[in-house]
């Protein structure tokens, strides 16, 4: 495969709205949907009906064209701007991006299975192995909202690259959510013990993108057979992404006002727009009404990261112009890594057009740079 056109350069303008643009770049960067199919979409998408309405199209086009794994990808899409309210729309749209996925995949090549977790749920998982001298094996994971099927072409990379790789989702993720209801779980260290311990790991690398920074940090605290950890795209407290007064402002009303709070959520919730689909999206992955949900992200804090019991090695990825997460949790998060092996941050800038929120715009670039360290970390082993 010629990664070189797999991920392709640069953050494209094919949305006004950036919050639109920015998904739209994101599959794109990740070599999930190539840029003729998405010029022209900023004049045709306003609402999220829109949205929907175009992705379906296009998956539509792609499936005739038999272009599946683009297809795939404009199902999930679809299924992303779908709001909580139309949950079987949401699991409709989920299981046509799947079916679609997984007839892309050679099945000789990339392991697929579902590992034992709780009583009642087990956990997704895809392997690849290495596919050169085997330099080690990484646990892959992403965020707030992702699927593991994402970061297929990055497993790829890495595996081509001499890594066995090893993509999972956890509570809140994907499957776990959409078709077990398992809801998030800020304490990732669950999810990662239960890969470990199924697959007999005692030193792997484990590496999370955007809110998968978070919880990978988090995990690697309390997991010592992490060995190495890698984070992009995360904020070490996300309660303090907005200004201090209006952190406040909100705990405030919160305290003393809670009913009228709770309502001014699900109107918020109900008006739609980005805010209320941010609500919305909230309520869905933690399965609690719309204020309960927020009180349940403000666990993502540094408290609960507990950066002091982190002692692995740390490669720390930031965009410059990330528009999810202020340029200052930079370097607050770097003075909280007092008890790490070892600390290697970098920062990406206009000129890398890895500037925005993990990587997005040079996804090669940002995985060079992982094997680069990895590979100096082992040889000075």
């Amino acid at each position: 495969m010629d990664f070189a056109t797999a991920f392709p350069i640069g953050y494209r303008d094919f949305h006004k709205d950036p919050t639109y643009n920015f998904q739209l770049n994101r599959w794109h960067s990740l070599g999930l949907m190539p840029s003729e199919d998405l010029q022209g979409l900023g004049t045709k998408i306003i609402t999220f009906a829109d949205w929907k309405s175009e992705m379906v199209q296009l998956a539509e086009k792609a499936t005739s064209e038999n272009r599946l794994r683009n297809a795939a990808f404009y199902y999930r899409a679809a299924e992303f701007y779908t709001i909580n309210g139309d949950q079987p729309d949401k699991e409709f749209y989920y299981d046509k991006f799947s079916g679609l996925f997984y007839q892309t995949i050679d099945s000789k090549l990339v392991e697929r299975k579902f590992i034992p977790y709780t009583d009642r749920t087990e956990l997704p998982v895809l392997r690849i192995r290495s596919k050169s001298d085997h330099k080690g094996t990484i646990l892959l994971h992403g965020g707030f909202d992702s699927f593991l099927e994402e970061w297929y072409l990055i497993m790829e990379y890495l595996s081509t690259n001499g890594f066995d790789v090893i993509a999972f989702e956890g509570p809140g993720q994907g499957h776990m959510l959409i078709k077990q209801g398992v809801p998030l779980d800020y304490q990732w260290e669950k999810p990662v013990k239960a890969v470990l311990d199924h697959y007999g790991l005692n030193d792997a690398t484990l590496f999370g993108l955007s809110m998968g920074g978070w919880f990978c940090l988090r995990a690697a605290a309390f997991e010592p057979r992490i060995k190495n950890v890698i984070t992009s795209g995360h904020a070490v407290d996300y309660s303090r992404i907005p200004p201090a007064f209006a952190r406040w402002l909100m705990m405030f009303f919160i305290k003393y006002f809670r009913a009228y709070t709770g309502r001014s959520f699900k109107k918020m919730a109900a008006r739609g727009g980005i805010k209320g689909w941010q609500v919305n999206n909230l309520a869905h992955i933690t399965k609690q009404d719309p204020l309960e949900a927020f009180e349940y992200s403000l666990n993502l804090n540094k408290q609960n990261l507990n950066c002091d019991h982190i002692k692995q090695n740390v490669l720390y990825l930031t965009g410059r112009d990330d528009h999810f997460i202020p340029f200052k949790m930079h370097d607050i998060q770097l003075k909280l890594f007092t008890n790490v092996k070892s600390l290697k941050d970098r920062v990406y800038e206009q000129e890398d057009y890895a500037n925005h929120h993990c990587q997005i715009g040079n996804i090669k670039l940002m995985l060079d740079d992982i094997v680069e360290w990895l590979e100096t970390l082992e040889s000075h082993q």
